[in-house]
């Protein structure tokens, strides 16, 4: 078993690394005068079980072309199996036609990666699950609530616990949390003027002088976030958090959200966190090292995924 880490979040790496036990296979990964990029692996592969790990997060395009040049390194060298690790999958919003000549950019990636030679997937809340159908090779996608539910038991349990989804489209996963804490369950009715800003029009549901726990896969912009803690207050709501798989917290959102009525805000390092997430006095980074390290090692041992989440 080889794994190697690509550039776009090495501390996660290392930390999976350090729960397998297993050293970081040596890799060249280094930029031409004009940009492009050239990956190199240092040490023998043939007829290993290669892991290659590595986001698509920003830069996302820089991050994709790096990942599957990778791939194609490690087929090259004779690697008996490639599994890319994509503990955040980028493009993955981009999973249907939203006009009369739109792309499903989802789809191409998944094309791309199966190309450069990888043999399965492992991966970590899809946007969509339907993305899972869009490669012809295995796919794993983790859940994430073997990281977030021992969180919130330890730090927020208790009867007085309502789920929020901030979206009819998160309710299946907010369903699905409040269903394993015994919690009450609300939806926010938000409309959408256009792309990257929302307006949170009411809650469905009661949350009165309740501590409400919004679940959701993706934070970018932040904005939905906020707005959406903003109604759970207005509707008696005695404290707001947010439990987010995925920070990708592009432009002005982190102001947003220490500004915002969040007490916290908790993600995973699926990306890599800034210099400005870490001093955020509101958001909480929790590592998904050991689920991504044992689900690894389970594929690397043919044993059951699933059973991580029984």
């Amino acid at each position: 078993m080889k794994l190697i880490a690509g550039s776009s979040n090495s501390p996660l790496a290392e930390a999976i690394s350090a729960y397998l036990d297993i050293p970081l296979t040596q890799a060249n990964i280094k930029r031409f005068s004009d940009d492009e990029i050239f990956v190199e692996i240092m040490e023998n592969v043939r007829g290993e079980d290669a892991f290659f790990i590595q986001s698509t997060s920003h830069p996302a395009n820089d991050h994709l072309m790096e990942l599957l040049i990778a791939m194609d390194a490690l087929k090259r060298g004779s690697a008996r199996r490639i599994t890319a690790v994509i503990p955040y999958f980028g493009y993955a919003r981009q999973d249907r036609k939203t006009g009369s000549r739109a792309p499903i950019t989802a789809k191409l990636v998944a094309n791309l990666i199966t190309a450069a030679g990888a043999d399965r997937v492992l991966t970590l809340e899809l946007h969509a699950g339907q993305i899972q159908g869009f490669f012809d090779i295995p796919v794993d996608n983790l859940i994430v609530s073997p990281v977030f539910i021992p969180h919130l038991q330890e730090n927020l349990n208790g009867d007085d616990l309502c789920i929020v989804s901030p979206d009819v489209g998160g309710v299946v996963r907010a369903r699905a949390l409040a269903k394993r804490m015994g919690a009450d369950l609300a939806i926010i009715d938000k409309r959408r003027e256009k792309a990257g800003v929302s307006e949170v029009m009411h809650v469905i549901g009661e949350v009165k002088g309740k501590k409400c726990i919004m679940v959701d896969d993706i934070v970018d912009s932040g904005g939905t976030l906020c707005n959406a803690a903003g109604a759970l207050k207005e509707n008696g709501a005695k404290e707001v958090h947010a439990y987010v798989v995925h920070g990708v917290l592009s432009g002005k959102a982190i102001e947003r959200i220490t500004a915002s009525p969040l007490e916290k805000m908790v993600i995973t390092d699926s990306i890599a966190a800034t210099d400005a997430v870490k001093k955020a006095h509101n958001i909480e980074v929790v590592s998904i090292a050991p689920l991504i390290g044992e689900a690894a090692r389970r594929i690397h041992e043919e044993r059951s995924i699933s059973a991580l989440f029984k």
